[in-house]
């Protein structure tokens, strides 16, 4: 995903500089090899946008509406550029910068056609910014000093990006399967028989006429009874349902 972001600020670049748009470290030995005018675009950061993070996951279904797994939520990462121009005289390295500039800040986010197909099915926004004061733990001083080159005029450029690559979960097959124990108003177990429903797919709650034994166990626990209710009469050709004696599954 890195290299296609690399394109996308190619591609925006690209206009502003009658020679090369480059990604390499501004190293002395770099600088010393150029022999054209070029942009250079360091990438000298990558850090996670926490304040963009999610919690929970999301559920993914198959073709019958089924979940089969969760994904978590993608995380957003900051990606920082340093951009450079590099010419023979200062005059002209200005001029660069300055048509950088220009091309970059109608810019709030990547144009849609910059945009990654690996993050389109995220997200057709990706935030820039441009020339934003970088963070206290990020001097520009510092990052010169690193790469053991002399300090230069530098735009800071900030593409926000999800990465499109985040934990995935399966999940445990759907309940096709029940069973309801009705009692009486006494709680005592031999007052019903359990009864099951199968079914392939979800259960739909229908009413039918109770048996002779249901009725009598109405006059027992007629708060118990209305539970008997959740039973039968499911669609045939789906798995089919019934009622049966014992607790078997």
């Amino acid at each position: 995903m890195l290299h296609e972001i690399d394109e996308a600020l190619r591609g925006l670049l690209t206009p502003a500089v009658e020679g090369d748009v480059a990604f390499d470290a501004p190293t002395r030995d770099w600088a010393a090899r150029r022999n054209a005018p070029t942009l250079n675009a360091y990438l000298y950061d990558i850090r996670e946008d926490v304040a963009r993070r999610e919690r929970g996951a999301y559920a993914e279904w198959d073709a019958q509406g089924i979940v089969t797994r969760k994904r978590r939520p993608p995380r957003w990462f900051r990606l920082s550029y340093l951009v450079t121009a590099w010419t023979s005289r200062p005059e002209d390295e200005h001029r660069l910068l300055s048509g950088a500039m220009a091309l970059l800040l109608p810019h709030e986010v990547l144009p849609d056609d910059a945009v990654p197909e690996s993050v389109r099915s995220i997200t057709t926004s990706l935030p820039i910014t441009v020339a934003v004061p970088p963070s206290e733990s990020r001097s520009l001083a510092d990052i010169w000093s690193a790469l053991g080159g002399e300090l230069k005029p530098s735009l800071d450029v900030v593409i926000t990006t999800p990465f499109p690559v985040t934990p995935v979960y399966e999940v445990a097959p759907p309940v096709t399967e029940g069973e309801i124990v009705v009692r009486g108003m006494a709680g005592v177990p031999a007052a019903s028989r359990p009864r099951m429903i199968r079914r392939q797919g979800a259960v739909r709650v229908t009413h039918r006429a109770p048996t002779p034994d249901e009725a009598e166990e109405r006059q027992e626990g007629p708060a118990a009874f209305e539970a008997l209710e959740v039973l039968e009469d499911l669609e045939s050709g789906s798995g089919g349902c019934g009622s049966q004696d014992g607790a078997g599954a």
